[in-house]
């Protein structure tokens, strides 16, 4: 249980200035990224206080289960099952959340901000539906909320886009920023399973949860989306407005159409900027199979960013993990180390833009966005596909290419469509004239095509 904080944290370096002392944590969650996070910190103290300037030492974890946590905190950091006793603590100078969810997490993070604590937190669901309050209230007490563990786990986005490509005016940013569903139609496309199969597959070997709908309806890459889009273009976080559509409606025909057209299915987080407004969508899309994004196979992760000068960057890593998660972690506290005791106005916004900078751009509607589709036509004969060209061209949607789907033992003729660029309305409208055709002999099926060029 939770011992007296006098006798388990008092030592002769809580008297040294804040600037020699050991920067002293407290974590909330002690499961798999928090785990990770204490036995690097062990391992790499040398290191990481070779970069941070001074040593960084856990000196309280909360944990739900305290027999768990003792085994790996082995009498090095006091315990305790209360996280509001870590938020609060006078001996903790910034409390790392790792624990998850947006109720209680709130309530921790918003009463360690009230003390005067530093932040740092692998919770994109909190930030994304929560960050605008928590930030406010960070500003407000002079300390610094860190989150880069929370958008893409060992690749360093959101420094990457706050300070080194802080010169440019970011165009879009593009990515697959969820390693479950990425394993999962990896696996569709490699052995030709369906998706209710491949998730199977992704539930037995640990890449999916017992309960995966965050995953695979696409809400995670929106809670990482909604953080990537701030730190682009400096708007508000927007994760109630974007679009979002999974994968778990995917059918192996289309996985498998996609590669006879010479693509390969992405789940993809987008966040483009128009000229009236963002894109910021969450879908899964074609991808050309010679892009390097189509080469991202299993559960990595890999973000790309169109910048006016960089030009085009891309950034690859592990999408998921105790200790590449902890990288992430730790590289936040190496920041706070370094900065804590400096005017907050001498470090990062939290958003990347100081708040007077900050834009109210407004989110495209679904069908005002703009792109290339695929369409998957079931025909009641074979002899019928010439004629989609033109019946698509008569509803205000150009053709680039029809083909026959090989393969169509058990499904009856499919023809496979790309189309030229054309508002998601016109798209949708066509399709919906389209499958009143005579010719027509089953639901129509539409994905995004994305092509991702410089």
């Amino acid at each position: 249980m939770y011992r007296d904080p006098v006798q388990s944290l008092e030592s002769a370096c809580s008297r040294l200035p804040a600037a020699t002392r050991p920067l002293r944590v407290g974590m909330i969650g002690i499961g798999t990224v928090g785990s990770g996070t204490f036995r690097v910190l062990a391992r790499n103290q040398a290191e990481i206080a070779g970069r941070a300037g001074r040593g960084i030492e856990v000196v309280i974890v909360a944990a739900r289960n305290l027999g768990r946590a003792a085994t790996i905190v082995d009498g090095r950091a006091a315990l305790t099952a209360d996280p509001l006793q870590v938020a609060t603590h006078p001996e903790v100078d910034v409390v790392v959340e790792v624990a998850g969810g947006t109720g209680p997490a709130r309530d921790w993070v918003l009463a360690a901000i009230a003390h005067g604590k530093h932040v740092v937190t692998a919770n994109k669901a909190l930030l994304a539906v929560h960050g605008g309050e928590i930030f406010a209230a960070a500003r407000q007490r002079g300390v610094s909320v860190a989150y880069e563990a929370a958008v893409a786990v060992s690749i360093p986005i959101i420094k990457a886009l706050r300070e080194g490509l802080t010169a440019n005016r970011i165009e879009w940013v593009a990515g697959i920023i969820n390693g479950t569903t990425n394993f999962i139609l990896g696996k569709m496309r490699d052995e030709g399973i369906d998706f209710g199969s491949a998730l199977a597959q992704a539930q037995a070997l640990g890449y999916a949860e017992a309960d995966p709908g965050f995953d695979i309806e696409g809400v995670d890459a929106a809670h990482k989306l909604t953080l990537l889009a701030a730190n682009a273009f400096g708007m508000p976080l927007r994760f109630a407005d974007a679009q979002v559509e999974g994968i778990a409606a995917l059918q192996a025909l289309d996985v498998a159409g996609a590669g006879q057209l010479g693509y390969r299915v992405k789940l993809l987080g987008i966040a483009r900027r128009r000229a009236e407004g963002v894109e910021l969508r969450v879908q899964p899309a074609l991808v050309p199979a010679a892009h390097l994004m189509a080469q991202v196979d299993g559960a990595m992760n890999a973000i790309m960013v169109k910048a006016d000068a960089a030009g085009l960057t891309m950034y690859y890593g592990a999408g998921a993990g105790s200790e590449q998660t902890a990288s992430a972690v730790i590289a936040d506290l190496v920041d706070v180390a370094r900065l804590d005791g400096t005017r907050a106005a001498q470090r990062v916004p939290h958003l990347g833009f100081h708040v007077h900078a900050m834009q109210a751009l407004p989110v495209l509607s679904r069908a005002a966005v703009c792109s290339a589709h695929y369409l998957r036509v079931p025909l009641q004969a074979a002899s019928q596909a010439e004629a989609l060209g033109a019946l698509l061209a008569e509803q205000g949607v150009p053709v680039r290419r029809v083909l026959l789907a090989a393969g169509e033992a058990g499904h009856g003729p499919q023809a496979l469509v790309l189309t030229a660029a054309a508002a998601q309305g016109a798209v949708d409208r066509a399709v919906h004239a389209l499958q009143g055709h005579a010719a027509v002999a089953g639901a129509i099926v539409t994905l995004r095509v994305e092509e991702l060029a410089p």
